[in-house]
């Protein structure tokens, strides 16, 4: 890999993220709050990061969105809570930085640091879920990222619970479904969970929470979990259990050498990954995922940012090989 500097950006509806790989190391910086206001404002934001960190050998910038990207053109073509929809963001970084841009989905980039050390592989198939507010998720096969025919995979969409007694839903409803991941086992869904076990249980430590008039979210039901709260154990491993169903899918299809949980709701740690493993052990079919790890994720919300330096690296590397006598520096 080249000792040059390799600029990685994690986008956030609430922060922006830089980290910089140069010479095997990774330097991190300060996120600052995200410009929302307008697409122009947000590009000017990441020109800006781009400028502040390339230094004299910067060769390539990596972008990582929570996004749906069009993998040939760099287009944004789905995100939420930024103001990027339709807009060709690789190519308007590009001219303006005078940088090869990257753009890729924020989960992907996750993936590819979990499955990374250092900038180089060291996992040859790995999947992520990113349990946050929804459901993210990378793959990393065959030690490559994986991004599909157009964009990354949404492993958040994936059906875990839906009913097909009468048959498939004539109206599927918008996105996230009901029945998917993202609907059962994100943190919005640890939020439900949390508010329906305080209002069952008024005598327990989230209804307790709940009658002094505090908001009851997923947080109060880790914190309640820790402190040995039965009813807050039991929204917890109803959480782990569903998200296990999942992970038993992701084993099912690929075969992989780690599964890894990272995202804000993994802080949770075991009280998420014990319900976790024993419902995806349970429900892998026989011989398949035998020497497949489930883990915490390492980087914990770093993960993104130096995911996207490590995209940046990987992918002017691919570009150099491809047209060596080009200039691309």
């Amino acid at each position: 890999m080249s000792d040059g500097r390799f600029i990685g950006i994690d986008v956030g509806g609430t922060k922006v993220a830089t980290a910089v790989l140069s010479g095997g190391k990774f330097e991190t910086f300060d996120p600052v709050p995200t410009a929302t206001g307008s697409s122009d404002e947000l590009v000017a934001q990441l020109l800006q990061e781009i400028d502040a960190h390339r230094g004299a050998g910067a060769l390539s910038v990596a972008i990582g969105l929570p996004s749906i990207i069009d993998r040939a053109s760099g287009r944004v073509r789905h995100t939420v809570n930024l103001p990027l929809s339709d807009l060709p963001l690789r190519s308007l970084i590009t001219e303006r930085c005078g940088l090869p841009v990257y753009v890729e989905n924020d989960a992907s980039c996750a993936a590819l640091a979990e499955a990374s050390h250092a900038g180089q592989i060291i996992c040859e198939n790995l999947i992520m879920f990113t349990i946050g507010t929804g459901v993210g998720g990378g793959l990393v096969l065959n030690g490559k990222l994986y991004r599909g025919a157009t964009s990354a995979a949404e492993l958040g969409h994936t059906m875990i619970g839906l009913d097909l007694s009468h048959g498939a839903p004539a109206d599927p409803g918008a996105f996230p479904q009901p029945g998917s991941l993202e609907t059962l086992a994100s943190g919005r869904a640890l939020d439900r969970l949390a508010l329906e076990s305080a209002r069952e249980h008024k005598k327990s430590f989230l209804g307790r929470r709940l009658a002094r008039g505090d908001e009851i979210t997923g947080h109060d039901a880790v914190e309640g979990a820790r402190e040995g709260d039965v009813h807050c154990q039991h929204v917890l491993r109803v959480l782990g259990e569903r998200l296990g169903i999942g992970i038993a899918n992701a084993i099912n299809t690929f075969d992989p050498d780690e599964i890894v949980i990272g995202g804000g709701v993994s802080l949770a740690a075991d009280l998420l990954l014990v319900p976790a493993e024993r419902t995806a052990r349970k429900h892998t079919v026989p011989g398949a995922g035998l020497s497949t790890k489930i883990r915490l994720a390492r980087h914990g919300p770093q993960a993104g940012v130096l995911g996207a330096a490590t995209v940046a690296a990987q992918e002017w590397a691919l570009a150099r090989a491809h047209s060596p006598r080009e200039e691309l520096a």
